[in-house]
């Protein structure tokens, strides 16, 4: 289901959390909306579900206008970052929660919530609580609870916000694989790039209640269209007054080493002379952080382990940096 939102506006006090945002989310789309803090994204979120009331705007889905609509006639599916199980419930009671509510057949019930713990992978988990499983486990029971009702549209608030590393990183792949499964329009809250850059199917980036930039990952990481959206979407470095990525920074002993590899729009950037301060190895790849010989201006390579161990970095040498490749805007520091 298509969700249209049309200059939306949101104010506590002084403070825009929404500042005229218009957005259009297509159908059956994975949609991020990525921000810092105090963005704005939740609020959004939170009016597209109708738990935040709009002070101008209009909000549709499917053509029709939900602006004035309680959350429980939008027929939406909302998860939270913490969970909020039943907690004296067993998962298939949570589950089917909403279902029993609807006064939904008994059979029907127990079909669909059969269907969705094998679809989230809790099958033999029935009879447990939300104690006796992990945080993992209790987000996937949350995201099956908020599909069993058949929404239009699902809603996630930093739903991994609060797992670790590992597991955050597993949970992204379970998503976009059931998102492709069910094919229910989603709109996922982050303020982890890698996150929307792995699972979206499209970004929208907010900062400081305005909407800054809506495009595919590759949009937005090879033509942002201003230096919040670049900086925003993965680390930069600053160059000659050139806005470049870390990875597309090359090093070594002489200064014509890149001339053959380097893009034409990064001549700008030109070659310069610069002193490792620092080498980090990262697993594959090993961070260089370097200051400018001429301007005292600090910016860090990213470069791979090989290239590293050719080169024989070490602090306190001094090698060459040129820029092989820079966005298709070309920005510029002003």
């Amino acid at each position: 289901m298509t969700i249209s939102v049309r200059g939306a506006n949101k104010r506590y006090g002084d403070f825009a959390a929404l500042d005229n945002v218009s957005l259009e989310i297509p159908d059956g789309s994975l949609t991020a909306l990525l921000g810092p803090s105090g963005s704005g994204k939740s609020t959004l979120l939170r009016s597209i579900a109708g738990l935040d009331e709009l002070d101008s705007g209009v909000i549709t889905i499917s053509g029709d206008d939900v602006t004035g609509l309680s959350p429980q006639k939008r027929d939406i599916g909302f998860v939270f970052q913490h969970y909020a199980a039943f907690k004296h419930m067993t998962v298939r009671d949570n589950v089917a929660f909403g279902l029993k509510i609807r006064k939904r057949p008994k059979s029907e019930i127990t079909a669909r919530v059969d269907e969705l713990l094998e679809v989230v992978g809790l099958t033999g988990f029935q009879t447990r609580y939300p104690a006796q499983l992990s945080g993992g486990q209790r987000q996937r029971m949350a995201l099956a609870r908020a599909l069993a009702v058949d929404p239009q549209v699902l809603l996630l608030d930093e739903p991994f916000g609060a797992l670790d590393a590992k597991v955050r990183e597993d949970l992204r792949r379970w998503l976009r694989r059931l998102h492709d499964e069910v094919n229910v329009t989603t709109v996922l809250v982050t303020h982890d790039q890698a996150e929307a850059l792995d699972i979206a199917d499209r970004i929208a980036v907010l900062n400081r209640g305005r909407l800054e930039q809506v495009g595919s990952p590759d949009d937005l990481y090879e033509r942002p269209a201003n230096e919040f959206v670049m900086s925003f979407l993965g680390s930069v470095s600053r160059l000659n007054g050139a806005l470049v990525r870390p990875h597309d920074i090359r090093l070594g002993r002489t200064p014509d080493l890149a001339l053959e590899t380097a893009d034409p729009a990064s001549a700008q950037a030109g070659v310069l002379k610069a002193r490792v301060d620092r080498v980090v190895r990262l697993g594959f790849e090993v961070r260089v952080e370097l200051t400018a010989s001429s301007s005292g201006e600090s910016f860090i390579a990213q470069i791979t382990r090989g290239d590293a161990e050719a080169l024989g970095l070490r602090e306190g040498d001094e090698i060459f940096a040129r820029v092989t490749h820079v966005p298709e805007t070309g920005l510029i520091s002003v």
